[in-house]
């Protein structure tokens, strides 16, 4: 499939399409009459490039991790180093967000007291 139909079928943003081509991660894909052709592998990988997106990692990070995991079962630790580190950071700026609500709701139970 091109990389139009791949971004149609798959809601894969151009940009990331062009990412994953520019940083030559693409095993099977080849170019066909100037068109590239996505297989199976590939969409599995964009796939997982969306996934690094959306949990936040950048442009940087996710290209690091795409090139460990084409090194395989040896590279597992650094994978799973890179998710605790995003992880960890995540729960803190959840715990963040909670200490905010929390102020926020004192803040509003003590204008509901001073109206009683």
């Amino acid at each position: 499939m091109t990389i139009q139909e791949a971004s149609e079928r798959y809601q894969i943003p151009m940009g990331v399409l062009r990412e994953y081509e520019s940083w030559g991660l693409c095993g099977a894909v080849k170019k066909v009459m100037g068109d590239w052709q996505y297989d199976d592998t590939d969409l599995e990988r964009l796939s997982i490039i969306m996934t690094l997106h959306d949990i936040g990692f950048s442009t940087e990070e996710v290209e690091l991790y795409m090139r460990l995991l084409l090194e395989g079962d040896s590279s597992d630790g650094q994978r799973l180093q890179m998710l605790e580190e995003k992880r960890s950071a995540a729960l803190d700026e959840i715990h963040f967000k909670e200490h905010q609500l929390q102020r926020l709701d004192y803040l509003r139970h003590e204008i509901r007291n001073a109206q009683r």
